[in-house]
C-alpha cells in the first residue's frame, strides 16, 4: 500500500513509490485540463450548427457510441434527458441488430467514436441518412468517414491521452464529455430552461426535496402558529412561546395583520433594561420589522433568507400581510430542505 507522508514532513520515512503516484495523478489532471481548454477555440459554426439542427429537430435526440465512447454516449443522453431535450441511448452494436427501429426520420442521432471509423457506427449511419435523420457527430479525427459524414461534426481532437502509454481512453474521453455538456448548457439556455422546469424533471431525491417544495408545504399552520394580539401582557406571550415552542411568537393585530415578532433574544434584552416586566406588554420590547415570507416561495429561499439575517425563525404572510403561517429551522431540516 501506497501512502502519503504529512504536508510537512519530508523525512527519508516517505513510502517508495508515493512521490511516484501523486506526481502521476497530477500529471493526468493536467493533460485532461489541457485537453479540455483546447476545445475552447475550437467552438465555431460547427458547434452552431449542432445546436440549431437539435433545436430545429421535431423528434428526439438519439445518442450512440460503443466501448468508452458508449459510456459517455449514455452520461450525455442523460445530461440532455434531464435539462430539457428529450433524448435516449441507443448502443450502436445494438442498432444493427433491431434498435435501429427507435431512431425516426425526425430524430437527430448524435454518433461518438474517438477515431471517427468504428464498424458499428458506419454500418448504420447509411441507414441513418435514408431515413431522413440528422446526423452530429463528435470525433477525435476530422478526416475520419463518421466526421465527413455528419451534418455537424464536434472536434474532439486532444493531443495525447493521459495514460502514459498513450491507449487507455482518458483525455479524450473527457474531452468528449465536455463537449457534450457544453451542448447540452447550450441547447438549455437557448430554451430558456429554468430551475421550475429542471425541478420538474428532478422529483426525487435531495433535488425534488429543494426544488419542489414550498414554504406552505413545511410550515406550521392553524393552531400551531404561536400568535398572540398587540394588546397582550409579557406574560400571555411567554406562555404561547412556551406552549407552541418555537422559541417565538408573532404579534398581530385584530385583523391577524403582522406588528412584530417576540423572541427568546427579545427576552432576554428586555431583562436586561426593564426593572418590572409583569407590567410590559408584549408591543413594547417586540421586534418590531420582523422577517416574513410569502406561503408559495420555495422551501431554500426561506433557508437563504434565514441564513443572510441571522435569525431562526420566520413569520408566513399572505400578500395582504396577514399571518397564515410559522417557520424556523428545525422545520426545514425535518423536511430534509436543508
Amino acid at each position: 500500500m501506497i501512502t502519503a507522508a504529512p504536508r510537512a514532513d519530508h523525512s527519508p520515512g516517505t513510502a517508495p513509490g508515493a512521490d511516484r503516484a501523486l506526481e502521476s495523478a497530477r500529471r493526468v489532471l493536467r493533460i485532461e485540463a489541457d485537453a479540455i481548454a483546447a476545445l475552447i477555440p475550437r467552438l465555431d459554426q460547427r458547434f452552431l450548427d449542432a445546436v440549431n439542427l437539435i433545436l430545429a429537430c421535431p423528434g428526439r435526440v438519439v445518442v450512440s457510441g460503443i466501448g468508452k465512447s458508449g459510456h459517455i454516449a449514455r452520461k450525455i443522453a442523460s445530461t440532455l434527458a434531464s435539462t430539457g431535450t428529450p433524448a435516449f441511448f441507443v448502443h450502436s452494436a445494438e442498432a444493427s441488430h433491431g434498435d435501429l427501429g427507435m431512431i425516426m426520420r425526425d430524430d437527430v442521432l448524435v454518433a461518438l467514436s474517438n477515431s471517427g471509423e468504428s464498424d458499428e457506427l458506419l454500418a448504420i449511419i447509411p441507414l441513418i441518412k435514408r431515413r431522413g435523420a440528422k446526423l452530429i457527430a463528435i470525433t477525435g479525427n476530422a478526416d475520419s468517414t463518421l466526421a465527413r459524414e455528419a451534418d455537424a461534426h464536434l472536434d474532439a481532437a486532444v493531443e495525447s491521452e493521459a495514460c502514459p502509454l498513450n491507449l487507455a481512453p482518458t483525455a479524450s474521453t473527457t474531452a468528449a464529455i465536455a463537449l457534450g455538456d457544453a451542448l447540452a448548457v447550450a441547447l438549455l439556455e437557448a430554451r430558456g430552461f429554468n430551475a421550475d422546469d429542471f425541478a420538474r424533471y428532478h422529483p426525487g431525491g435531495e433535488l425534488g426535496r429543494k426544488l419542489l417544495t414550498h414554504v406552505e408545504d413545511v410550515m406550521r399552520k392553524g393552531g400551531e402558529i404561536p400568535s398572540v394580539s398587540d394588546d397582550s401582557s409579557l406574560s400571555d406571550a411567554l406562555l404561547e412561546m412556551s406552549r407552541k415552542r418555537m422559541g417565538m411568537t408573532a404579534v398581530v393585530n385584530e385583523d391577524r395583520h403582522v406588528a412584530g415578532i417576540f423572541t427568546d433574544g427579545d427576552l432576554r434584552r428586555a431583562l436586561e433594561r426593564v426593572s418590572d416586566i409583569r407590567a410590559v406588554r408584549v408591543a413594547d420590547i417586540m421586534t418590531r420589522h420582523a422577517k416574513t415570507i410569502a406561503p408559495e416561495r420555495l422551501a431554500v429561499e426561506a433557508v437563504e433568507l434565514m441564513e443572510r439575517h441571522k435569525v431562526n425563525q420566520l413569520l408566513v404572510v399572505s400578500d395582504a400581510g396577514q399571518l397564515v403561517g410559522a417557520l424556523n429551522m428545525h422545520d426545514l431540516f425535518r423536511s430534509k430542505v436543508i
